[in-house]
């Protein structure tokens, strides 16, 4: 049977965790790798979804506290690019005293990463973008970072009813139908699709600033 000669690409072979970040401006793994992120709010599924796009079960830990993440955490990935874990934002239980630690600390890794080339920015397929997920959105705009949307849970709702949330959100937001990709920890579905995007992230080419 002919195989597709771009899949292997997609093949998660080796996953290694390289360190985490904990303070603005702290200590951060050194690499010269490309880096893609992964950001939402903390109820969102997102370790759900990391665990389902690498296949490793104990790769992100599943919390049953929204929240805990107080760090960021790099992972490379088959030695040709790092996958960030951004703390989860806008959970009403976690205190305002950690949300104001949180916030400087994804700035701060936003804007002083040279490797990043995109964002993956978590959404649940259910539910209506917050106030938290537009000011991402925004803030990651004002960034010119390349952003795609994933959106989660897809397996809440029928295949039909997901398609209309997607074309939905994509219209609510202004993005491009192939800036949201709905996905399913659970069935799986949507995770090549996501795995395509994200290659394409890693391996584009940064546009250099002639100024």
């Amino acid at each position: 049977m002919p195989t597709d000669p771009g899949a292997d690409r997609l093949i998660i072979r080796n996953v290694e965790f390289i360190g985490g970040m904990a303070e603005t401006d702290g200590w951060r793994p050194e690499s010269s790798l490309p880096e893609a992120a992964f950001a939402g709010r903390s109820n969102v599924g997102k370790s759900s979804l990391l665990n389902s796009l690498v296949r490793r079960k104990s790769f992100a830990r599943v919390s049953r506290t929204p929240g805990r993440t107080r760090e960021i955490n790099f992972f490379r990935v088959n030695n040709g690019f790092v996958l960030v874990d951004l703390p989860g934002y806008g959970y009403a239980r976690v205190s305002k005293a950690k949300k104001s630690e949180w916030r400087p600390l994804i700035e701060s890794y936003l804007r002083r990463t040279t490797q990043l080339r995109g964002i993956v920015l978590l959404l649940d397929i259910r539910r209506e973008p917050s106030d938290d997920d537009l000011a991402m959105l925004d803030y990651l705009a004002e960034l010119e970072v390349p952003t795609i949307v994933a959106l989660t849970k897809m397996d809440k709702l029928s295949k039909a009813a997901a398609r209309e949330r997607a074309t939905e959100i994509s219209r609510l937001l202004g993005l491009q139908s192939e800036q949201v990709i709905p996905f399913s920890a659970q069935s799986g579905e949507g995770r090549v699709e996501l795995l395509e995007a994200i290659t394409e992230l890693v391996e584009a080419v940064p546009e250099v600033d002639s100024e």
